[in-house]
C-alpha cells in the first residue's frame, strides 16, 4: 500500500451521461425531501385533509395530473440521461434543465419558509449544472 501523500489522488472521469443522471437523482431527492420537511409547517396537513395544493387550490384531477407531470420528468430525465443517443439526451437536459432552473428560481423567490428557499436553490443550482455539462459536452474527433 502506498501512503504517499505527495502524489495525487486517483481520479476516475464518469462520462457525461452518469453525471447528468448522478444530478438529476440529486434533485429528485431534494424534491422529496423537501416535500416532506414541508408537511411540518403549519396548515400544511389542514389544507391537506381539505384537499388543496397550496397556491394551486383546489386538488382537482387536472392538478393533481399537471403536479404529476411536472414530478415525472425529472424522474425520467434519471434513465433518460443514462439510456438516449448522445444528441438527443443532450437536448433533452437542455430544455428541461432550464425550465427546472427558472421554475426552481421563481419558487425560491416566492417561498415563506428558509428550508424551502434553501431547497429550490439547490435544486436550481443542480438543475443548472445540468444544462452546463449537456452544454459543455465533449465532442468527438471527427476520423478522416
Amino acid at each position: 500500500m502506498n501512503t504517499n501523500t505527495k502524489q495525487p489522488l486517483e481520479h476516475w472521469h464518469a462520462p457525461v451521461q452518469l453525471k447528468l443522471a448522478a444530478l438529476w437523482t440529486s434533485v429528485m431527492f431534494c424534491y422529496i425531501y423537501c416535500d416532506y420537511f414541508e408537511l411540518y409547517t403549519p396548515g400544511k396537513l389542514q389544507e391537506m385533509l381539505q384537499a388543496r395544493l397550496g397556491p394551486l387550490g383546489p386538488a382537482t384531477q387536472g392538478v393533481l395530473v399537471g403536479t404529476s407531470l411536472m414530478m415525472a420528468i425529472p424522474s425520467l430525465m434519471i434513465f433518460l440521461s443514462a439510456a438516449l443517443v448522445p444528441r438527443l439526451n443532450r437536448g433533452l437536459n437542455l430544455v428541461f434543465g432550464t425550465l427546472y432552473t427558472l421554475l426552481m428560481i421563481m419558487l425560491a423567490v416566492q417561498a415563506d419558509w428558509h428550508f424551502y428557499q434553501g431547497f429550490a436553490t439547490l435544486e436550481a443550482a443542480l438543475t443548472m449544472l445540468a444544462v452546463w455539462y449537456a452544454w459543455r459536452w465533449p465532442r468527438v474527433p471527427r476520423t478522416a
